[in-house]
């Protein structure tokens, strides 16, 4: 197992620590060796400055995931995909996406392994809506530095949190083994809740079946959709528009009702609609005085995709430090 010496360790652990004060990410716990780097993939939904904190230590490392636009192929955080992804979606454009290529991982963890990590734990999107965790265990076969690779079993900020608590315990100086534990038992936690208002881009991805998507052009039933089992399944068929996102908030507020006693985070997504999305976390705000101001952001464009303009949806996780 490639790894530096004792005396190697406090000169990496002291690079980390500057780089980390400099762009504001959460430094290590003090005292403690960082030995395990975490890999994940952009459907994670991670806040931008957040992933600015990690990713010069090499603490984190983010793998952008493709999207086809017609004949375009675009990579997350490129200045126009959003608006590309919106005009196609519009004018009824080929929207595809696909997994990272396990090479991209396997230059992530041959990184890691020069930086002076001892193993790598890759935490990433469901495997029943993508083969992003298959190319990664691919590339961990090919490399010499141990890598765990975690199927989250989930999307969006409920990946997102389940690397922000793999990055936490790492920063404890946890071997990979806990890492890993601490990044599923987070997606375990954390649910997803989510309305669009029309199926059919998720039917073209091959996301939901053709008799849910059914639902959407019957008797004008809006299904209020979740993930469990690592796919997206329905949860209630509301007839209206209103009636649905109304409903939204009912079922996350009887959710982080439930947590109180250890700790709630909420987190909004949206894509084209972010003056929804705000009066949805007002509104939330609201009915939820107890936990934290939900974190508002657009839908990575590998989910948007999927998702189409005007989804609307809500994570909701116990907090990072709850037992």
């Amino acid at each position: 197992m490639p790894h530096r010496d004792a005396a190697a360790w406090p000169w990496v652990r002291a690079r980390l620590l500057n780089r980390l004060r400099k762009q504001g990410g959460p430094a290590p716990e003090a005292g403690a060796v960082v030995r395990v780097a975490v890999v994940t993939d952009s459907a994670a939904a991670l806040p931008a400055d957040w992933i600015a904190g990690l990713s010069g230590g090499g603490r984190l490392t983010v793998i952008p995931m493709p999207v086809m636009v017609g004949d375009e192929i675009y990579g997350e955080g490129d200045d126009d995909i959003s608006e590309a992804i919106a005009l196609a979606l519009a004018s009824g454009t080929s929207v595809k996406t696909s997994r990272p290529s396990p090479g991209q991982f396997e230059q992530a963890y041959l990184a890691a392994q020069r930086t002076g990590y001892e193993a790598v734990v890759s935490v990433h999107i469901s495997g029943g809506l993508s083969g992003t965790a298959d190319a990664a265990r691919l590339a961990a076969g090919r490399v010499g530095i141990p890598v765990e690779v975690v199927d989250s079993g989930t999307v969006g900020m409920a990946l997102g949190m389940a690397v922000q608590e793999a990055v936490r315990v790492a920063g404890e100086g946890a071997d990979s083994g806990a890492v890993a534990a601490a990044a599923a038992g987070q997606a375990a936690r954390t649910k997803v809740y989510f309305y669009v208002p029309s199926l059919e881009q998720l039917r073209r991805g091959g996301r939901i079946g053709t008799a849910a998507s059914l639902w959407g052009t019957m008797l004008a039933i809006k299904p209020i959709l979740g993930v469990d089992g690592g796919k997206i399944v329905p949860l209630e068929k509301v007839r209206s528009a209103v009636r649905a996102v109304a409903r939204l908030e009912e079922l996350v507020a009887a959710d982080a009702s439930a947590r109180t006693a250890a700790g709630v985070r909420l987190a909004v997504h949206h894509f084209g609609s972010p003056g929804e999305a705000e009066r949805l976390a007002e509104r939330l705000a609201a009915a939820l005085p107890q936990c934290p101001p939900a974190q508002i952001s657009s839908l990575p464009a590998v989910l948007a995709a999927h998702a189409g303009l005007g989804v609307l949806a809500v994570i909701v996780g116990s907090d990072l430090v709850a037992d």
